[in-house]
């Protein structure tokens, strides 16, 4: 029996462990085709989703990935792709060409988000496990490669999907405080130092008692340290030699 949307998204933890037990094809593809009413920007639907049970296709996947040994394992791993192929084959059908922008990169983008949220939220309310892979564009010409997409077709992330091992669920992470996330009629631009402190120290204390001894700066040091330099820096360019447009 499915639980309620919301028992669904409050209990959410990211799953990496699972059990031998095979994810059913009717069970699949009942999730994924409840996760096609999602909303999509005019109706255009511009994403894909690549649906990986292949053993060896998973390992390549793994090591593009930094060597994520639950892509490997995971019975099923879905690529959502940002789609904007059929867009062009639909204009051509009518004798013109996509005029790419920012607008159709963003739009597709969202479209794949949007639909991967309804997937995971479908699946987890039936027992299942996830954790979404945003690694996947640690190489995103290899991995379009891999999985035989054609131009104007990316993974913004992918997903492991399988039924999860009870004896390796973790604890839910402490989130950050309602305040700095909610905010009523206008954006609150108060100094949040104060509250991001209180959440460093919320969220040490979680990792603390997992017997992993961070830094008190436990939700700020670590984002200080990834985001001081730039990410994925040829990352733009590479979509671009994809079909994507920044413009």
């Amino acid at each position: 029996m499915s639980q309620s949307v919301i028992d669904t998204l409050n209990n959410r933890v990211s799953i990496r462990f699972y059990t031998d037990e095979p994810i059913e094809d009717a069970l699949l593809e009942r999730i994924l085709q409840a996760a096609r009413r999602a909303p999509t920007s005019s109706n255009m639907q511009t994403y894909s989703i690549i649906v990986v049970k292949n053993p060896e296709v998973k390992k390549q996947l793994a090591v593009l990935a930094g060597n994520q040994k639950h892509i490997e394992v995971c019975p099923v791993f879905l690529a959502f792709c940002a789609d904007i192929h059929k867009l062009e084959v639909a204009l051509h059908m009518h004798g013109h060409e996509l005029k790419k922008s920012l607008e159709t990169t963003l739009v597709a983008s969202v479209d794949a988000s949007l639909v991967g949220m309804s997937v995971q939220t479908a699946a987890e309310s039936l027992g299942l496990g996830s954790v979404m892979i945003g690694s996947m564009r640690n190489h995103p010409k290899e991995v379009a490669e891999l999985l035989g997409l054609p131009q104007g077709v990316y993974v913004v992330y992918g997903m492991c999907l399988g039924w999860p091992d009870k004896t390796q669920v973790p604890p839910q992470k402490p989130r950050l405080p309602q305040d700095l996330i909610i905010h009523k009629e206008r954006y609150n631009s108060s100094d949040i130092r104060g509250t991001i402190d209180a959440h460093n120290k919320e969220l040490a204390e979680h990792y603390e008692s997992l017997g992993r001894n961070l830094d008190e700066a436990a939700w700020s040091g670590p984002i200080a340290q990834r985001l001081h330099k730039p990410v994925r820096e040829e990352l733009r360019k590479t979509l671009e030699s994809m079909g994507f447009s920044f413009d």
